[in-house]
Protein backbone atom coordinates (compact mmCIF):
# COMPACT_ATOMS: atom_id res chain seq x y z
CA UNK A 1 0.00 0.00 0.00
CA UNK A 2 1.25 3.33 -0.89
CA UNK A 3 0.60 6.50 1.67
CA UNK A 4 0.45 9.78 0.01
CA UNK A 5 0.56 11.97 2.87
CA UNK A 6 -0.25 12.66 6.21
CA UNK A 7 -1.30 15.35 8.26
CA UNK A 8 -2.25 15.18 11.82
CA UNK A 9 -0.80 14.02 15.73
CA UNK A 10 -0.46 10.62 16.91
CA UNK A 11 -4.55 10.72 17.40
CA UNK A 12 -5.38 12.47 14.16
CA UNK A 13 -4.73 12.84 10.24
CA UNK A 14 -5.86 12.20 6.89
CA UNK A 15 -4.58 10.13 4.74
CA UNK A 16 -4.65 9.39 0.87
CA UNK A 17 -3.65 5.71 0.37
CA UNK A 18 -3.71 3.38 -2.74
CA UNK A 19 -4.97 -0.35 -2.03
CA UNK A 20 -5.32 -2.75 -4.71
CA UNK A 21 -5.48 0.13 -7.95
CA UNK A 22 -8.07 1.68 -5.82
CA UNK A 23 -7.75 5.42 -4.20
CA UNK A 24 -8.53 5.71 -0.13
CA UNK A 25 -9.50 9.29 1.13
CA UNK A 26 -8.76 7.97 4.98
CA UNK A 27 -9.55 10.56 8.11
CA UNK A 28 -8.73 9.00 11.36
CA UNK A 29 -10.03 10.78 14.69
CA UNK A 30 -10.39 10.39 18.24
CA UNK A 31 -12.94 12.92 20.33
CA UNK A 32 -16.17 13.14 21.97
CA UNK A 33 -15.34 9.89 23.53
CA UNK A 34 -14.76 7.75 20.37
CA UNK A 35 -12.08 6.23 17.79
CA UNK A 36 -12.97 7.47 14.27
CA UNK A 37 -11.69 6.21 11.09
CA UNK A 38 -13.77 7.07 8.11
CA UNK A 39 -12.85 5.35 4.46
CA UNK A 40 -13.71 6.89 0.96
CA UNK A 41 -13.01 6.75 -2.53
CA UNK A 42 -14.07 9.06 -5.01
CA UNK A 43 -16.17 6.79 -7.41
CA UNK A 44 -17.99 3.93 -5.31
CA UNK A 45 -18.58 2.95 -1.63
CA UNK A 46 -15.46 1.18 0.17
CA UNK A 47 -15.88 -2.70 -0.20
CA UNK A 48 -15.62 -4.90 2.87
CA UNK A 49 -12.53 -6.80 2.42
CA UNK A 50 -11.31 -3.35 2.41
CA UNK A 51 -13.23 -2.05 5.40
CA UNK A 52 -11.41 -5.05 7.03
CA UNK A 53 -8.14 -3.88 5.62
CA UNK A 54 -8.49 -0.66 7.63
CA UNK A 55 -10.00 -1.66 10.79
CA UNK A 56 -6.80 -4.19 11.12
CA UNK A 57 -4.99 -0.93 9.82
CA UNK A 58 -6.25 1.34 12.71
CA UNK A 59 -7.27 -0.91 15.25
CA UNK A 60 -5.92 -3.72 17.04
CA UNK A 61 -7.34 -7.25 16.41
CA UNK A 62 -8.63 -7.68 20.05
CA UNK A 63 -10.65 -4.58 19.14
CA UNK A 64 -14.14 -4.77 18.32
CA UNK A 65 -15.71 -2.14 15.75
CA UNK A 66 -18.76 -1.06 14.26
CA UNK A 67 -20.19 0.86 11.03
CA UNK A 68 -23.73 1.93 11.92
CA UNK A 69 -27.10 2.34 10.28
CA UNK A 70 -28.49 5.25 12.34
CA UNK A 71 -32.39 5.88 12.44
CA UNK A 72 -33.29 8.06 8.88
CA UNK A 73 -33.49 11.58 10.88
CA UNK A 74 -30.02 11.22 11.91
CA UNK A 75 -29.21 10.32 8.14
CA UNK A 76 -25.89 12.44 7.81
CA UNK A 77 -24.79 12.37 3.81
CA UNK A 78 -21.16 14.53 3.00
CA UNK A 79 -19.46 12.49 0.81
CA UNK A 80 -21.37 10.25 -1.28
CA UNK A 81 -18.73 7.46 -0.94
CA UNK A 82 -17.53 7.02 2.65
CA UNK A 83 -18.07 4.37 5.03
CA UNK A 84 -17.05 4.62 8.69
CA UNK A 85 -15.66 2.76 11.39
CA UNK A 86 -16.54 3.46 15.66
CA UNK A 87 -15.20 2.66 18.73
CA UNK A 88 -16.54 4.16 22.16
CA UNK A 89 -13.25 5.81 24.31
CA UNK A 90 -14.83 4.44 27.80
CA UNK A 91 -16.69 1.55 27.31
CA UNK A 92 -16.97 -1.95 25.85
CA UNK A 93 -19.22 -2.43 22.54
CA UNK A 94 -21.66 -5.27 23.53
CA UNK A 95 -21.35 -7.79 20.88
CA UNK A 96 -23.42 -11.04 19.99
CA UNK A 97 -22.48 -14.63 20.65
CA UNK A 98 -20.55 -15.56 17.45
CA UNK A 99 -23.26 -18.61 17.54
CA UNK A 100 -25.82 -15.86 16.75
CA UNK A 101 -23.82 -15.60 13.00
CA UNK A 102 -22.96 -19.01 12.49
CA UNK A 103 -20.47 -22.02 13.21
CA UNK A 104 -16.66 -21.74 13.40
CA UNK A 105 -14.33 -23.99 12.11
Amino acid sequence: MEYAGCMGDIHNGAFKMRLNGNNFVILASNGGGWEHVSVSTSSRCPKWEEMCYFKDLFFSDDEVVVQYHPAKSEYVNNMQFCLHLWKPLEAEMPTPSSIMVGFKN
